[in-house]
């Protein structure tokens, strides 16, 4: 994390995180069935054993728990059953301007199917009132292609703009939709706490602080408030070396979606030289099979035009060539 200096050097420090991913999940044969009749611009269901029909479908009756396979298309007009107002929309939501959430029953279907409403304003969407699909230009086989709902009495000359199509997983043209992604985001404000601060402003002067707990005299770094085992606060500020073992490693050979280093390669925590508790990090430096536990390893830091208030200013660990601590060094420590 990278942390925004405030006013003064007793200000906690706050940055802005973005967190986001593609979430890709294979739809099997029943939601298969579901999103692939969204891109014909149809609402399929499916009957369970006391012939109520669910929609969306799902893979075993909620009573019997037998798989169920008796799908059937119901209308893509139907009732909202309960709804919530969104005045101030988030980035990503289905509309960006005010809608409703709402529980909406499909005429031919027993259970509910949560949706975006484009009503307008709270007082013109109320329970019991009845909705049609607004289909999207483009459909791909997903939720998304049912833009939103509005009444069924809604005039037709004022859409709301369509979000941008989900992305879609690569498969041959007519072929059925067997995979589904989804776009993940999440921003919010990180507030560090005094402690934490402290550490980071020590990470600007390539420094490494923890904290000591007066009781036990276990140091932590990071830096925590108060020691989990005691429950008292660490006053102790130490300064500790950039220099440490390798507690536990595990080499990363998947490739996965962002990723900025060629597998494969050695994520490990470290246990610094003083400290108690071990931080995870990247081991680079030397072959990913020649890792091993009780490795000696040392900070290599980016160049000091780099840094700021943060821990990446250290680009990754790599061995000193010295001897492996003995295991029973840090066996506690795993």
């Amino acid at each position: 994390m990278t942390a925004a200096e405030t006013e003064t050097p007793e200000t906690p420090l706050s940055a802005p995180l973005d967190v986001g991913f593609d979430y890709t999940r294979s739809v099997g044969p029943v939601l298969g069935r579901f999103v692939n009749a969204l891109r014909e611009r149809r609402v399929m269901g499916v009957r369970g054993d006391d012939g109520r029909v669910h929609v969306p479908p799902v893979e075993y009756d909620p009573d019997t728990a037998r798989a169920l396979t008796d799908f059937t298309d119901v209308a893509d007009e139907g009732t909202v059953v309960s709804w919530s107002w969104v005045a101030e929309p988030l980035e990503g939501q289905p509309l960006q301007r005010p809608f409703a959430w709402a529980l909406i029953r499909l005429d031919g279907a027993d259970t509910c199917l949560l949706h975006a409403v484009d009503a307008g304003s709270p007082s013109k969407i109320s329970t019991g009132m009845r909705v049609k699909a607004r289909w999207a230009d483009a459909t791909v086989g997903h939720i998304r292609d049912i833009v939103c709902f509005t009444g069924v009495d809604a005039p037709p000359d004022d859409p709301a703009p369509a979000p941008p199509a989900p992305p879609v997983a690569e498969q041959a043209e007519g072929e059925p939709v067997r995979t589904v992604i989804t776009p993940i985001h999440l921003h919010y404000l990180h507030s560090a706490s005094p402690e934490e601060s402290r550490y980071l402003r020590g990470l600007a002067e390539g420094r490494l602080l923890g904290q000591r707990c007066p009781a036990c005299g276990k140091v932590y770094v990071p830096p925590r408030g108060a020691c989990p085992t005691d429950g008292v606060p660490t006053t102790d500020e130490v300064e500790l070396p950039d220099t440490g073992i390798v507690t536990t490693f595990c080499i990363v050979n998947v490739p996965f979606l962002g990723q900025r280093i060629k597998p494969p390669y050695v994520a490990a925590y470290i246990l610094l030289d003083g400290a108690d508790i071990a931080f995870l990090h990247l081991v680079l430096g030397c072959e990913a099979s020649e890792v091993r536990m009780g490795m000696r390893v040392r900070a290599a830091w980016k160049p000091r035009e780099e840094w700021s208030t943060t821990l990446e200013n250290i680009a990754h660990f790599e061995p000193t060539g010295e001897p492996d601590a003995p295991y029973e060094s840090f066996a506690h420590h795993l």
